[in-house]
């Protein structure tokens, strides 16, 4: 990246933030639910142990109906039906040495030196790996979880695996690893000084294999996010590892200062290392960059920071849906979002030309000279060669994978740009889970999305124009956490159709969908566009794709009610509600309409009178706490008895 392109982009975040390329006033949700209301009539469920932290793994087990919980010196099994309920837990504390050695280096004895456990991956039927940081001590135990759902246990095993490669040393660092088969990939910092990032192979049969240590163009200060493993066709040894995570640029300009970039890098299951180079390391390692941004009159604004991903399966195992949150480093404003990326397209930049620069004061380039075969980062398959293994490949193929691991084309977002995005919203998107939802016109993805104040936001991919171009629709805020704590994990157990979430202070269990919380009326529900929810002819309810059609109606593509509710397409939708009152009397009306394309207006008629006065809105009061949408009408601005018509024109 050149210099004038680097300027660009700081031109392109300022006229974001003083002209407004996106505006300043984030998308309102349809429906926005205190921790008090989730809680008293929507089914909220929290989980947390006395004088116990950092929530930070959450594993579902859809067989064992259980979810595993990593907490601060403590495994915990609770129940996907209900995790405020039949919970177990196991105290796997730090050895005392070890803590004491952890003191004396400089870290805190009561917030630092504690076994803030990380990792926990499903190792078989009977069995989990759990990993932790063990007072800057990383370790790891198999811990026997059983198999049965009706005597659900929790033991620790007495053997015990070095942790280094595979847990973080420090609490504060994320752990981003993948379970496949017996091995371990892991992205983690493997040193105490927290300063030697690598991309690590552990367990298993094969060698363990990492990237090369202390090389910029490798890894420059990484923060790994996710890490998954994806089929590339039939044959298993061209399955690779794809690793994303966030770091210090090493192609911008010097004179742009320190730049943060998105990344996803790749690496092959089969590789075994170099025979004389790159010994015990990584000889098919190569990165790409991941951009979300904006396009602007004088540049484009990026979202750098890459917070969370999720991997969406399709019936071909091959070509997932990656959905991908992130967060802006820039000064000048604050803005998340959420971009959508396809396995082909990733995949393309890893085909295409590599970035090459020759000395230290030239500009990064695209590399037009003569690339070795097998071209560096494929696998040693009969797919694509006849090379067995990364052993077996020419030394020219090796020092070329040593020095170019960053590809020269970057990987746009479908679409061009983010799906969904706020902007001066007061808070940060954190994490991310994604549900597929059978919905009567097709079917659509249901984003959740964590924050760093304690909230949950549901937004709907719908299709904008064609099938091809979405947007994300927000329709519900849920104040899951009572202290506003930062969203750390995101689960979903489709089966159950339930959502599980932690913080740093507790996990909370929320339904998918709240559909009676739409609305008593047809028109309502469907003005929801929730995939999860239809009308029955009676209530809002949980729509059935089984169900016959007449019992059913759902419009989430356009949120239309006019022909679903009324029959009548030529004018807008009426729907009326009148409330009778007395002399001195008080009544509650609805002053906020249930959905974002209606309009609410309160006319109230004194008695003995014919006209119709207009409710003045300065006559509303705030809502309760137990009710989102209700407001007080103050009863000296009606003296007399009244009528009361609320109307909502669509």
């Amino acid at each position: 990246m050149g210099r004038a392109q680097a300027a660009a982009m700081i031109r392109g975040l300022a006229l974001l933030w003083a002209v407004g390329l996106v505006s300043a006033v984030p998308s309102p949700p349809r429906l926005r639910l205190s921790f008090q209301e989730l809680q008293t009539w929507h089914g909220l469920r929290t989980f947390r142990l006395e004088r116990t932290c950092c929530y930070d793994a959450l594993l579902v087990d859809e067989e064992r109906g259980r979810l595993f919980v990593g907490a601060e010196n403590h495994v915990a099994s609770l129940s996907l039906d209900d995790i405020s309920k039949r919970a177990k837990k196991l105290a796997w504390p730090a050895p005392v040495e070890w803590r004491e050695e952890c003191n004396w280096a400089g870290k805190d004895i009561s917030t630092e030196c504690m076994n803030f456990v990380k990792l926990l991956h499903a190792y078989n039927h009977t069995h989990l790996l759990a990993c932790g940081t063990g007072a800057f001590h990383p370790t790891c135990a198999f811990v026997e979880a059983g198999h049965r759902l009706e005597e659900p246990m929790l033991r620790l095993e007495s053997r015990f695996e070095d942790g280094k490669g595979k847990s973080p040393y420090d609490p504060r660092h994320r752990a981003a690893s993948v379970l496949v088969g017996e091995e371990l990939y892991s992205g983690v910092a493997a040193d105490l000084m927290g300063r030697d990032f690598t991309i690590f192979r552990s367990l298993g049969q094969r060698p363990s294999l990492r990237t090369e240590p202390h090389d910029s163009r490798w890894l420059n200060e990484p923060k790994f996010v996710k890490v998954f493993w994806i089929p590339e066709s039939e044959n298993p040894d061209d399955d690779k590892i794809y690793f994303f995570f966030h770091e210090s640029a090493v192609e911008s300009a010097p004179a742009m200062g320190r730049l943060t970039v998105s990344r996803v890098g790749q690496i092959c299951r089969n590789d075994m290392g170099g025979q004389r180079s790159l010994v015990n390391k990584w000889t098919t390692f190569l990165k790409a960059r991941l951009v979300c941004s904006i396009s602007g009159a004088d540049g484009d604004t990026h979202f750098d920071q890459l917070q969370d991903v999720f991997l969406l399966s399709s019936r071909d195992r091959q070509t997932p849906l990656l959905y991908a949150v992130f967060s802006t480093s820039s000064g000048i404003f604050q803005g998340s979002a959420v971009c959508v990326y396809s396995m082909n397209d990733i995949r393309r930049a890893f085909l295409g030309p590599f970035a090459h620069k020759e000395g230290p004061t030239h500009q990064w380039v695209s590399y037009q000279g003569r690339v070795p075969y097998p071209r560096p980062g494929m696998c040693p398959s009969k797919t694509f060669g006849t090379f067995s293994s990364t052993k077996d490949f020419p030394e020219d193929v090796i020092q070329f994978a040593r020095n170019h691991p960053l590809m020269y084309n970057s990987i746009l977002p479908m679409g061009g740009r983010p799906l969904f995005l706020q902007v001066g919203a007061g808070y940060t998107f954190t994490q991310l889970a994604v549900d597929r939802v059978a919905a009567a016109d097709g079917h659509y993805d249901v984003l959740f999305i964590g924050t760093d104040v304690g909230t949950i936001l549901k937004v709907i991919s719908v299709p904008k124009g064609s099938w091809s171009s979405s947007e994300g629709l927000l329709l519900e805020e849920l104040h899951v956490f009572e202290d506003s704590a930062a969203v750390t994990s995101l689960q979903i157990s489709s089966k159950r159709q339930q959502l599980y979430a932690a913080s740093r202070s507790a996990v909370a269990q929320i339904a998918l969908h709240r559909c009676a919380a739409h609305g008593r009326v047809c028109a309502e529900c469907c003005l929801a566009r929730d995939p999860y929810c239809a009308w029955d002819g009676v209530a809002c309810t949980r729509f059935q794709p089984t169900a016959k059609r007449r019992f059913r109606r759902q419009d989430v593509r356009h949120g239309d009610p006019r022909t679903l509710c009324s029959g009548d397409s030529s004018r807008p939708t009426l729907l009326e509600q009148k409330v009778f009152g007395v002399e001195g009397g008080s009544a509650f009306l609805e002053c906020e309409p249930r959905s974002l394309q209606a309009r609410v207006e309160w006319t109230f008629q004194r008695a003995g009178e014919a006209a119709y006065n207009q409710v003045s809105p300065q006559d509303c009061l705030p809502p309760p706490p137990t009710h989102t949408h209700r407001a007080h009408m103050k009863s000296n601005s009606m003296p007399g008895a009244i009528l009361a018509t609320q109307e909502a024109e669509i």
